[in-house]
């Protein structure tokens, strides 16, 4: 499922952080990257732990300020939030996708069983006509042989 991966742009922007912070995030291996046509796109799902961490220990070595630290774990948490909903959010409409796949899948079944059941039927009758058919013509048969047997045996007599 690729309904997760987010560009290095749309990340920084929910995580706070300035590109290049990102992309050294990226190079020490902190971050879940994979690259599609060109760009790279980040899993913001995991290495979350390991961002936290060291976002909270370069913001205390380089300023003593608590409420920047309050400041920066709200929208930390605020940024997991926005995650989340949108990883519900693309749960959701896979579940709903697979529901109508489901429900297309049901109707085809279905309508495919209806025209077996009309296969089956006209099978039926056209082997009950070949029957029938098969019957007449013996008859015939039998008839010709009556009507013109006696004839072709004088006929061949002479």
């Amino acid at each position: 499922m690729q309904e997760h991966w987010i560009s290095i742009d749309e990340y920084a922007q929910m995580a706070d952080m300035d590109r290049g912070t990102v992309e050294a995030l990226i190079m020490r291996g902190k971050l879940s990257t994979m690259i599609q046509d060109g760009e790279i796109l980040i899993d913001p799902i995991h290495g979350v732990g390991e961002i936290v961490p060291v976002t909270l220990h370069d913001l205390s070595i380089s300023q003593a300020d608590i409420t920047l630290g309050a400041s920066f774990v709200e929208k930390t948490i605020g940024t997991i939030i926005n995650l989340h909903e949108k990883v519900l959010l693309a749960k959701e409409e896979t579940i709903e996708s697979i529901k109508n796949e489901n429900m297309f899948l049901k109707e085809a079944l279905n309508s495919l069983q209806e025209l077996y059941e009309e296969d089956r039927s006209t099978i039926a009758t056209l082997t009950e006509q070949l029957k029938l058919t098969q019957q007449e013509v013996e008859f015939m048969r039998r008839k010709y042989k009556l009507m013109w047997g006696k004839v072709i045996d004088d006929h061949a007599s002479q």
